[in-house]
């Protein structure tokens, strides 16, 4: 809610200035990018609720003090303790726990839906409750919900009776290293970071330009409602293509929409054209957005999907503080457009690294719960190895889980499950 408004209701500040509402914006991903592993962590060693329920203290306490500060310095500490409630990977852990195994996948995917609808939502309203309350009203209102939350994480959820297999849902720190060397992976990485560089750049701009062309803030709502309808529209026509082709070629065509909104951006100043090339920019963001954490998904080792994930949003908010400051020094520094220039050079510069990805289409992963001695584990790999479809198989002994990465075509997951259950449960 504050990406739409901040770059304009920042100006009645006394210090204000472009560099620090760039901060301001991207300052919040700082603090995530940095704690969203050890936060993590931290849930597998003290319990999932008590640090889901410390980060939305951390977010409260954050939102209150924005909502109440009276300087941009004081809002960009308030951005940066919002960010400081990392909790991604323990809700998502806690999840995997409460769920059964088949059913697991499914919640998954509801959960990042409601994540990518939130964003769209959050751009429609976020300027209605800055004409009705100001800007400390959009950070009053997120910080009520975050305490609403608190008790609904609390007493809501079911209480976990068995603790899912990590290794898909958690990052481990013996594998953040290796995984981080990976070159498949790194694309991936700095692909999302650029992502989230080139949205928080486009936001500390286009509010502005819409007010500039003769649009007020109260009205921005009606503009980015017919801005996501189209774009979803656009992203519906991509993901069709998704199920025909390769992903490689979309990925590349979404890096292109990218750039022919950047160089619209760059050279008009009318209302119609800004909201034409902002339906090109959210046709590509989107379907960006929806397919990377998936890529992601099928390269990363069996067992390590964790710890993939979570190197993958480290970078990803990253990204969004790299792109505030990025737009922010560029713009006190130099005219605004070319912040659209360096845009384009970097989409350039993406479009070089995914030439060279290999993304692995059709794959899937089971986690599967096994009671076996450190001596047959050898024994159950080579089993599980022989079954059709098994791509990659990690065992985790202190887990008592095995990771399985697989064909979905050739693998029949009741034949695994059976093999487990006759020699080693």
């Amino acid at each position: 809610m504050v990406m739409p408004v901040l770059a304009i209701l920042a100006k009645d500040f006394p210090d204000y200035s472009v560099l620090l509402v760039g901060i301001a914006i991207g300052g919040y991903g700082l603090t995530q990018a940095f704690l969203q592993i050890p936060m993590g962590m931290l849930s597998d060693r003290f319990g999932r609720k008590p640090i889901i329920a410390i980060g939305l203290v951390f977010f409260c306490i954050g939102s209150l003090v924005a909502a109440n500060a009276d300087s941009m310095a004081m809002l960009v500490v308030g951005r940066l303790l919002q960010g400081a409630g990392a909790i991604a990977g323990a809700i998502m852990a806690l999840a995997g726990d409460v769920s059964r195994e088949r059913e697991r996948p499914k919640v998954m995917a509801i959960i990042g839906i409601a994540i990518g609808f939130s964003f769209y939502l959050a751009l429609l309203i976020g300027p209605l409750i800055a004409e009705h309350f100001g800007l400390s009203g959009i950070f009053t209102i997120t910080g009520v919900l975050a305490a609403l939350c608190i008790p609904l994480v609390w007493w809501g959820v079911p209480n976990a009776t068995n603790q899912a297999p990590s290794g898909d849902t958690l990052p481990v720190t013996a594998d953040i290293s290796r995984l981080f060397r990976d070159p498949q992976l790194f694309r991936l990485n700095v692909s999302v970071c650029l992502l989230h560089m080139l949205i928080t750049l486009l936001f500390v701009q286009l509010p502005g330009m819409f007010v500039a062309a003769g649009e007020p803030l109260e009205s921005h709502w009606a503009l980015y409602l017919p801005i996501l309808v189209i774009s979803i529209l656009g992203l519906s026509i991509m993901m069709a293509f998704n199920r025909k082709f390769a992903k490689k070629p979309l990925l590349i065509t979404a890096v292109i929409l990218l750039i022919g909104a950047f160089a619209g951006f760059s050279q008009v100043h009318s209302v119609l054209f800004l909201a034409l090339f902002a339906v090109i920019f959210f046709s590509g963001f989107n379907y960006l957005e929806a397919n990377l954490p998936a890529i992601v998904s099928s390269i990363a080792p069996a067992g390590k999907k964790g710890s993939a994930m979570g190197m993958y949003a480290s970078f990803q908010f990253m990204g969004a503080f790299v792109g505030g400051m990025l737009s922010g020094i560029v713009n006190q520094y130099f005219a605004a457009q070319w912040v659209f220039f360096i845009a384009i050079a970097l989409c350039f510069i993406w479009l070089l690294l995914l030439l060279s990805l290999q993304s692995e289409d059709g794959l899937k992963r089971y986690a599967l719960q096994i009671q076996v001695s450190k001596a047959r584990v050898a024994e159950l790999s080579k089993l599980l190895n022989s079954l059709a479809g098994v791509k990659d198989i990690t065992i985790v002994f202190e887990q008592q889980a095995a990771y399985l990465k697989v064909d979905a075509n050739q693998f029949e997951l009741r034949k695994a499950q059976e093999l487990v259950q006759q020699h080693y449960l």
